[in-house]
């Protein structure tokens, strides 16, 4: 005759984890340790431990209560499915797993007498408790990596650079400077105190021995004759 039973576990996590792991594939099989099919719609089929439990999503409420239909490979065929339901508590920061199991089979007692404890229970609190450790556990972080402090160059630094340079240019360049820029750098000042330039005019001149040494001309004929 099938019978009914309550069981309760406290698993160091919140309602809302145990729901979404127990109603994920990868989640079901991580925290029980065997391979599982499971889906968060309702109607959907599940299975779990490698097939030896198949069933069928009957009820759901994100992260208070989950009820499955439940059958072994064991269940004969004229014996109806069995039906799970979990409720899920948050008590203290943990959560209170109440699991009622109906309509199970009496050759099935060994789900009451260990079957949830060590094949589900234990095994979710060992889950649950190393990714707890996981998160708690700081993530090394590198330290940043101190920049290399830029030069800064002076404007004094920067003027005698700059001479420094000029100084290095070929000669050149400087007398091409010269020519272009010398005339117009002098200043006014200057040109006008600057004293005044000598005409050289040549004067001709005949010197005295040369006066001396010329005659007289002689008078025309006809004029100048006493009568």
């Amino acid at each position: 005759m099938p019978y009914t039973f309550t069981l309760t576990a406290t698993i160091p996590a919140a309602p809302e984890e145990i729901y979404q792991a127990w109603l994920d594939s990868i989640g079901h099989s991580e925290m029980t340790g065997g391979e599982a099919t499971m889906s968060d719609q309702v109607g959907a089929e599940v299975s779990a431990w490698d097939g030896y439990i198949s069933g069928r999503n009957l009820e759901l409420v994100p992260g208070e209560r989950i009820v499955q239909s439940w059958r072994t490979s064991e269940f004969g065929d004229e014996q109806e499915d069995s039906v799970v339901t979990v409720v899920l508590q948050d008590v203290a920061g943990v959560t209170l797993l109440t699991l009622e199991h109906s309509n199970v089979p009496d050759e099935q007692r060994s789900y009451e007498e260990g079957g949830w404890q060590s094949n589900y229970f234990e095994p979710m609190v060992a889950y649950f408790s190393e990714r707890k450790e996981d998160v708690a556990e700081p993530v090394p972080q590198q330290a940043p990596q101190a920049k290399a402090p830029q030069k800064t160059v002076s404007k004094k630094s920067a003027t005698k650079a700059s001479a420094k340079k000029a100084a290095q240019r070929p000669a050149k360049s400087a007398r091409k400077a010269k020519r272009t820029m010398g005339a117009k750098s002098k200043p006014a000042a200057s040109r006008a105190n600057a004293a005044p330039k000598k005409s050289k005019i040549k004067v001709k001149t005949r010197s005295a021995t040369a006066r001396k040494s010329a005659k007289p001309r002689a008078p025309r004929s006809g004029r100048g004759k006493p009568r």
